[in-house]
């Protein structure tokens, strides 16, 4: 095998339970050129990626004109590698097409209609409940690499995380004190979120301690961020919005801990070995939880839970049974220890 390319999975924490691939990809096939391909910006979480040789971030257009000039100039970028072998991390058609029209000479993927016709290794879907990062695994195994025990990893320089840090400087962080992450967002929906008045209990209890607490979220988050910092002391810093993927990734594993939603930034923290308190409610942790990390999370495992659905139909009772003095005393004990 002398060059393999991998099409990462789109969202962030997807990617981050996707990199043990490239770990056994590079264990299996050491002289082979491998390329991971995603989608910018998540693809600059894997810039100094020690498992492979080369990155391939696309943009993904607005505008049909757009889109088909980029499809072409991927398709020309695919062909121009001569790949040997292409893994597909996403189950859609339009990557796997992609790959087809790229020339890509065996193409391994999740065997799901139409698109088989268009993969050379089609994969069955597993019918046994398995972690996200185990079903990625499932997809090599066609190469005659066994299940691995590799966990998700991402790489940050001690350089990068001191740049980063002077965020925190400028918002009033005092050098040496405790920090606390916070995340209360989370892309796929509200279903999955504590509620933002829980959250601002959290800090307010917190406070009694000798901490800083940092909170983060993505552009669209920014409002939510705000309405719960509303009104907090300094102590409180606010960069929902404020950070690149990259700048992100390094001020969590600065943290302390992290308290967070079933999301990218929960997934980042795992990655980084960084302290987690992980609220789960309609999502399962057994599938999404944080790689390694049963013990951070926290899931009452209500009767109508996990339910996958976007918003909730009733009363979230599945986040709402969850309460601040417990949140606390998790975070206490990440603090002490």
């Amino acid at each position: 095998m002398e060059s393999i390319i991998v099409r990462m999975p789109n969202w962030v924490g997807d990617l981050v339970m996707a990199t043990p691939i490239l770990t056994d990809l590079r264990k299996a096939f050491p002289k082979a050129s491998i390329t991971a391909m995603s989608r910018y910006p998540v693809c600059e979480l894997l810039s100094l990626d020690e498992s492979i040789d080369e990155l391939y971030c696309f943009h993904r257009p607005n505008n049909q004109f757009l889109k088909r000039n980029e499809k072409r100039d991927i398709i020309a970028k695919i062909q121009a590698g001569k790949f040997d072998l292409g893994i597909l991390l996403t189950n859609s058609f339009s990557s796997a097409w992609l790959f087809w029209q790229g020339r890509v000479k065996r193409r391994i993927g999740y065997s799901f209609f139409p698109r088989n016709f268009l993969l050379t290794d089609p994969v069955r879907y597993p019918k046994k409940k398995m972690h996200q990062v185990d079903l990625y695994k499932e997809l090599i195994a066609p190469l005659g690499i066994k299940h691995s025990h590799t966990a998700p990893r991402l790489f940050v320089t001690e350089k990068e995380v001191s740049i980063s840090k002077e965020l925190l400087y400028q918002r009033g962080y005092q050098f040496g004190k405790k920090l606390v992450g916070i995340n209360p967002g989370a892309a796929y929906g509200s279903a999955k979120c504590w509620p933002v008045d829980r959250f601002r209990a959290l800090v307010q209890e917190l406070l009694n301690e000798d901490v800083f607490i940092v909170f983060f979220g993505d552009t669209t988050q920014v409002d939510l961020v705000k309405e719960i910092c509303l009104n907090l002391p300094k102590r409180v810093i606010n960069l929902a919005g404020y950070t690149t993927i990259r700048e992100l990734a390094c001020l969590i594993r600065d943290c302390d801990v992290v308290v967070t939603n079933d999301s990218g930034p929960m997934h980042i923290a795992a990655a980084l070995n960084t302290p987690l308190v992980a609220l789960f409610g309609s999502t399962d942790s057994d599938v999404t939880g944080p790689f390694g990390q049963s013990q951070a999370v926290m899931n009452k495992k209500v009767r109508c839970s996990p339910c996958l659905r976007r918003e909730c139909p009733i009363d979230l009772r599945c986040m709402t049974q969850i309460s601040v003095e417990e949140v606390a005393t998790r975070v206490r004990a990440c603090l002490e220890q």
